[in-house]
């Protein structure tokens, strides 16, 4: 019973922590689009994974007495590969939004929810009704809450779905490995794996100015400190007991905040449309949750 209990405690911490990382992450769009008026893309990236590693160090300084004994091969792997896959799909996102329309683009990036089942089937894990019926009402939230002009195609959102599917590898790969080592240790390495790949992209395609890094500092600074450092580090323990589906339809609410950030912070107003997306989309979380044991069969820990 005590360990039923504490289990059941233990995913609430997780799901309060992926709540908190969309929160973060969909209220950090302005910031974004900011900091891409100094720095170029592979800049940007380079900066903000740097940055977000930094700021990891008076964290895991001060929870060194709370390590877990995990292999060191484990934190190695798990940061190499989530490092890798997430330089792939920042990188394509970040130059994308230069050329995309912004509704449309944050609607076929999130249709990340979408791939990190059909991985998951590939690896022959098996969707529960309801977490399947969700995914298909979340889709329809965030078409109506993010999709306004979908009426052409173009060579950029093929780009952004590609991006997409890399964002929705990440999470299954950072599932695996954050029940397998350290989250912060974790975050930090797939952090500094980004940023060493970044490096070189800005070097070569990108023009970095110090005078223009300097003048861009506060978006920069909130995008590396605040959103890769926390809201990358909060997904990585959210993942410990929230199945990588669930996981995933809590994380697509960063859309939802998004636009009350933008309602709240820049004045911007709602259409019956954009409200009728938020509360589909709540909804869709909500009937995700109510079989907690729904999303993969019990393969899915291991």
């Amino acid at each position: 019973m005590k360990d039923r209990k504490s289990i059941k405690k233990l995913n609430i911490y997780c799901n309060i922590s992926l709540v908190l990382a969309a929160f973060i992450s969909g209220l950090s769009f302005v910031a974004q689009k900011l900091g891409m008026n100094y720095v170029e893309p592979f800049t940007f990236n380079t900066l903000r994974c740097f940055i977000g590693a930094v700021s990891l160090l008076p964290l895991m300084f001060l929870l060194r007495k709370f390590d877990t004994k995990y292999p060191v091969k484990n934190l190695f792997k798990g940061g190499l590969l989530a490092g890798i896959v997430l330089f792939i799909a920042f990188s394509i996102n970040q130059y994308c939004m230069i050329y995309a329309d912004a509704g449309k683009a944050g609607f076929i990036t999130s249709l990340y929810i979408l791939f990190v089942p059909l991985i998951a089937v590939f690896l022959k894990h098996r969707l529960t009704m309801n977490v399947s019926i969700s995914i298909f009402i979340a889709l329809i939230g965030l078409y109506l809450l993010c999709a306004k002009e979908m009426s052409s195609f173009e060579l950029w959102d093929i780009f952004l779905l590609v991006s997409a599917f890399f964002f929705a590898l990440h999470i299954i790969v950072v599932s695996y490995y954050s029940k397998r080592t350290d989250a912060v240790k974790l975050a930090m390495m797939q952090f500094i794996i980004a940023g060493m790949l970044s490096l070189p992209f800005s070097l070569f395609f990108d023009k970095p100015e110090i005078q223009l890094i300097l003048a861009g500092w506060k978006p920069v600074l909130f995008i590396g400190v605040i959103v890769t450092a926390g809201a990358y580090t909060l997904q990585i323990f959210g993942h410990k007991a929230t199945k990588p589906i669930l996981a995933t339809l809590i994380l697509s609410s960063e859309a939802v905040f998004a636009v009350l950030g933008g309602m709240i912070i820049l004045n911007e107003t709602l259409t019956i449309r954009e409200v009728t997306g938020c509360i589909i989309m709540m909804g869709a979380i909500i009937l995700s949750q109510i079989k907690l044991k729904g999303g993969f069969n019990e393969k899915a820990n291991n």
